[in-house]
């Protein structure tokens, strides 16, 4: 798709997002009480108008052209499938890089602490408030729905389809595969990010998650695949997930119960918890950074992956659009209304 099409798509999301809230509120009370299907319909929001666009405009745009029988004239054997989803670059990664994509979620985790923390100065932390339900389900149940369904699906929307048709001209060759990348890597991976910030529509963690976003994208560039945002996202959130469990079976425990009234710190402790944190983060981030260029070297994109990183020629790359923009601010109107009610 043309980056025009995505802001098209984004917009779209967060209009079916606000429809399915009022449903909820004036019709569907009866899913707010089940977790797994508040879950199911929030990726059905990303999911379904993704497809339903790469369904449309890519088909569209890549249906092959008839040629004219010419007599004498062997035929050429059409162009395959459409393959409408090849705008995702579900290619292969090698074993090793998948092992040091777990070594760099691990080092992103103190910044994350650090930007949820930041956060929780003027907002809820919104994870928190869904701890209690998420504990109360099935460790399976929510291990599929929050460690590996919901990042694959944020995933193919966000990195797959979304970034990519910033980073694609939406042009295709002879071959009905897309021409170069556009002289736009490091605005498609900021704007991509922050779009995947708003879209869970809280101020707690929007913050976090563009963040996280950078370096999914960064992991896409280096290697040259989906899968490594995807695998990097599913063991991120089923860590959480897996803390999430372990921390409320210790805290059901008495001596959990006196840990956790004993564990309440002043706002200087708290600070100061969030100052180590911080010097952490200082150390781990930038390695992580290393890591990702070591992949890059690892999957043979060297080249391609330190050349996002140099601007050619003329900069005529604009992906911003007038539906992003009202897409943008619907999302921090609605984000600033839940802040202050």
């Amino acid at each position: 798709m043309t980056s025009k099409r995505a802001n098209w798509l984004f917009l779209t999301i967060i209009l079916v997002h606000f429809g399915v809230v009022a449903f909820l509120l004036f019709g569907g009370g009866f899913l707010l009480d089940s977790i797994v299907l508040n879950f199911l319909l929030s990726q059905g929001i990303l999911i379904v108008p993704t497809l339903i666009f790469l369904l449309v405009f890519e088909c569209r745009e890549r249906r092959p052209v008839p040629q004219m029988p010419m007599p004498g004239v062997p035929q050429m054997p059409m162009p395959g499938a459409w393959r409408p989803f090849e705008a995702a670059a579900f290619h292969k990664v090698k074993i090793s890089t998948l092992l040091m994509i777990v070594l760099c979620t691990f080092l992103i985790m103190p910044l994350v602490t650090v930007l949820n923390a930041l956060t929780m100065f003027f907002a809820d932390n919104a994870v928190a408030a869904l701890e209690g339900d998420i504990v109360s389900t099935p460790f399976l149940a929510m291990l599929f729905m929050i460690g590996i369904f919901g990042p694959f699906c944020e995933e193919f929307v966000f990195r797959g389809v979304i970034y990519r048709s910033y980073r694609r001209n939406g042009n295709y060759n002879d071959n009905m595969r897309y021409q170069n990348t556009r002289n736009n890597g490091l605005s498609a991976i900021f704007l991509s990010s922050l779009l995947f910030g708003l879209m869970h529509m809280n101020f707690n963690q929007a913050l976090y998650a563009f963040a996280i976003g950078v370096f999914l994208a960064l992991l896409v560039e280096a290697a040259g695949s989906l899968w490594a945002s995807v695998f990097c996202h599913m063991f991120f959130n089923s860590c959480q997930v897996v803390l999430m469990y372990v921390s409320d079976s210790i805290l059901d425990s008495i001596y959990g119960q006196a840990v956790n009234e004993a564990a309440e710190l002043s706002t200087q402790e708290l600070l100061a918890a969030l100052s180590v944190y911080l010097i952490i983060a200082a150390v781990t981030t930038p390695i992580a950074g290393c890591v990702i260029v070591w992949i890059a070297k690892n999957e043979g994109r060297q080249e391609a992956f330190q050349g996002m990183f140099r601007r050619r020629g003329r900069h005529a790359d604009y992906l911003l659009s007038v539906p992003l923009i009202i897409a943008v601010v619907l999302c921090l109107g609605y984000m600033s209304l839940e802040l202050l009610l």
